[in-house]
């Protein structure tokens, strides 16, 4: 089932995540739905938070929705190493009409568990390095938007503000 996606500025975006205790059917249908919702949304990463659960769960797949063939799901990650500094091109399904250049670490390990509750421990650099980073940032309440200076923020801000005064406005008709 496809789900919603939270959108900047909710406030549900910023809040650190729990960590999962216990994988149970019930998480299994959450990330089943999460990988849906991510393909259907043509990302290539999704985080729990911004589906509303605020659980270190993330799903991701650096080939994208039209090949799927590297998917991945992650439980309670944690970036156990990084090396390297490079420039990253991002935008997030939660900043719709955004993008900005985040510095990065080039190459990171990352531990966790998958959804069988084995551990796993990947050693990314490039483009899967750059979605990892991107979305233990969302565990952690952290947006792209976070990560730019404050006249691009205030500028995003204010293109959300006439957004949201465009829909009160259709709404009221």
């Amino acid at each position: 089932m496809k789900l919603g996606i939270l959108k900047y500025p909710d406030p549900n975006l910023a809040d650190p995540c729990a960590v999962v205790e216990k994988i149970t059917p019930e998480l299994k249908v959450l990330i089943d739905n999460m990988v849906e919702t991510m393909y259907e949304d043509d990302g290539v990463g999704l985080a729990a938070p911004q589906i509303g659960e605020k659980l270190r769960l993330i799903v991701i797949d650096p080939s994208g929705p039209k090949n799927r063939e590297d998917l991945q799901i992650i439980i309670n990650p944690q970036i156990i190493d990084s090396e390297g500094k490079v420039d990253s091109e991002e935008s997030c399904l939660s900043c719709p009409s955004f993008s900005c250049v985040i510095k990065r670490s080039e190459k990171v390990t990352v531990t966790g568990m998958d959804e069988n509750g084995k551990d796993i421990r990947i050693e990314a650099d490039d483009f899967l390095a750059i979605v990892l980073q991107h979305e233990l940032d969302h565990l952690d309440g952290t947006l792209i938007v976070n990560r730019v200076g404050r006249l691009k923020k205030a500028m995003y801000d204010k293109k959300i503000k006439k957004w949201q005064q465009q829909e009160k406005n259709h709404a009221g008709k």
